[in-house]
């Protein structure tokens, strides 16, 4: 699961950022309300959690931005300003849930998991064909037969999972798996589709990870 925190203070940032890695998440933080909506609509997100009060660009401005371009990611607001107007701008912006500084941690990770269970984000596992990935374990299982990934391998087969016989372009795997900023190139995606196809095929399983010019990859289950 990857979560965009956009905060302006930045101790808190990271102090959140350190918190949620520890729990498994990619966490990519923004500290201007500017940069965060830039970063927010790029679409790679699974959580956004968003400070109100920022230089540039407030978050309420940051979650319109963010709805009008059909954009469904949960967000969470965190804010000092806990007036019932204040609350309503927010979910009126588009928020699904309005936090209020100073916060209690098993709160805030309680409502971070209602938000992704909501959204269908705390699935265990996706299927394709004879063949499962477990998100929890992050295994390739086929059968009595599984494999263990590497972060970056389980997050492509992740993506391609999802989108199933959909095409997922190259681009789309770079920015999700190895980050907006990343200097990563098309070549590492090959490298790994290479891994994950090796992987698949000692498994026995019947899913083929298919390419297509210029579009992207998908799925397809063999005879």
């Amino acid at each position: 699961m990857r979560v965009l925190i956009v905060e302006d203070e930045r101790l808190l940032a990271e102090s959140l950022k350190t918190l949620l890695e520890r729990k498994g998440f990619t966490v990519e933080t923004a500290y201007d309300g500017i940069t965060g909506a830039e970063y927010a609509e790029t679409g790679i997100y699974d959580l956004l959690i968003l400070d109100v009060m920022m230089p540039g660009m407030d978050g309420y401005a940051v979650a319109r931005r963010v709805r009008e371009k059909r954009n469904n990611v949960p967000i969470l607001m965190l804010t000092a300003k806990s007036d019932l107007p204040d609350r309503i701008e927010g979910l009126n912006a588009g928020a699904d849930y309005y936090l209020t500084k100073p916060f209690d941690i098993v709160e805030l990770l309680a409502c971070i998991r209602a938000l992704l269970r909501r959204q269908g984000g705390q699935v265990n596992q996706l299927t394709f064909g004879n063949t499962m990935l477990d998100l929890d374990a992050d295994k390739l299982c086929c059968g009595e037969k599984s494999v263990r990934l590497s972060a970056k391998e389980f997050d492509v087969m992740r993506l391609l999972m999802q989108a199933g016989e959909n095409n997922t372009p190259k681009e789309t795997i770079l920015t999700h798996v190895w980050g907006f900023d990343s200097d990563a190139v098309e070549n590492n995606v090959e490298v790994y589709i290479g891994f994950l196809r090796k992987k698949l095929k000692s498994l026995g399983s019947n899913v083929r990870i298919e390419s297509v010019r210029r579009v992207g990859y998908h799925l397809e289950v063999g005879a």
